[in-house]
């Protein structure tokens, strides 16, 4: 079992370098932030458009087979469950709400009807009426057979919950696997630069954030050689039930902690060996970005996703 081949979710890819690797990164984000909100209060279409700009996305920058194939087929099986699931549940509106108080609470009696044999008139001319046709072709229910129900609005949950479900972790997925985390931290150590002026510790929160992405795959190696371990002794499952299992579990789960904070120390000692001791006295260099041709021409298709939006998106 590898964890760094068997869940590449949130890796950088190294190789090959795609026309996604080339763009800058503060550019990306801007993609990345247009992705994850342009779809609040917009409607079922606009939601399946991001769906497919993100899927030709990945097939337009030759990503390998073998890298996307377990992410996207991943978060696609993902979401196609949470549709299925969504739009056979019960939409919730055409549950009947019945007061547990009477209508006519201080009433102390009702008149009854006096009995007639023959039947009342409206009764008489709803059935001399004939019915007429539905004058549009509108159903609110789309498919009812036996149990299963299905409406326009359970249709349209399970479209919004499905999209939203893939565009929340494939954008990201896909922003982490072509930029790496070196460029993430300098694209905002850009972005932040004004924040200075109030004095606000850029430098400290783009570094905490650089150690804690690249801190990422240590704990994927960690958890992989713990549970090789635990594979290694071929323990009986069986003949220790669910107490002893548990115990097993639990001695696992503070190796791995003891594990992380041994992994945490020693990179502490070795930025203080290095001489890093504040920002004032170890200077942090980051990336020169400069803006080339590929990263305008991105700009301007944000601009044009954007104004997409708000003339076909919705509200």
């Amino acid at each position: 079992m590898d964890l760094l081949r068997s869940l590449p979710i949130g890796l950088y890819l190294e190789q090959p370098i795609t026309w996604l690797h080339k763009i800058d990164p503060r550019v990306k984000l801007g993609w990345l932030i247009g992705f994850l909100l342009t779809p609040i209060a917009a409607t079922p279409l606009w939601r399946l458009l991001i769906v497919g700009t993100l899927i030709f996305l990945t097939l337009t920058s030759r990503i390998p087979w073998r890298v996307w194939r377990r992410q996207m087929g991943l978060i696609l099986l993902f979401s196609l469950l949470m549709f299925v699931v969504t739009m056979l549940a019960p939409d919730g509106i055409n549950v009947e709400h019945q007061p547990r108080t009477p209508v006519q609470e201080l009433a102390l009696t009702t008149l009854a009807p006096p009995e007639t044999d023959s039947p009342p008139a409206a009764a008489l001319a709803e059935e001399a009426a004939p019915a007429l046709p539905q004058p549009t072709p509108y159903q609110y229910v789309i498919f009812q057979r036996g149990v299963i129900n299905i409406t326009r609005r359970s249709l349209e949950l399970a479209v919004r919950v499905a999209t939203l479900t893939f565009t929340l972790i494939y954008s990201s997925n896909l922003y982490l696997l072509t930029t790496a985390p070196e460029e993430i931290t300098a694209g905002l150590d850009s972005l932040m630069r004004p924040l200075r002026r109030f004095n606000v510790p850029v430098t400290e929160i783009i570094l905490t954030l650089t150690l804690a992405l690249r801190f990422i795959p240590l704990v994927l190696e960690e958890v992989q050689n713990l549970v090789r371990s635990v594979q290694t002794r071929a323990i009986n499952w069986k003949k220790l039930g669910l107490r002893g299992s548990t115990k097993v579990w639990l001695m696992v789960a503070e190796r791995l902690l003891l594990n992380l904070l041994l992994r945490a120390e020693q990179i502490a000692s070795a930025m203080q060996v290095r001489g890093f001791t504040a920002p004032n006295q170890h200077r942090v260099k980051w990336y020169q970005f400069r803006l080339r041709a590929l990263d305008w021409l991105s700009l301007l298709g944000l601009g044009a996703f954007l104004g997409a939006r708000s003339i076909w998106g919705g509200l």
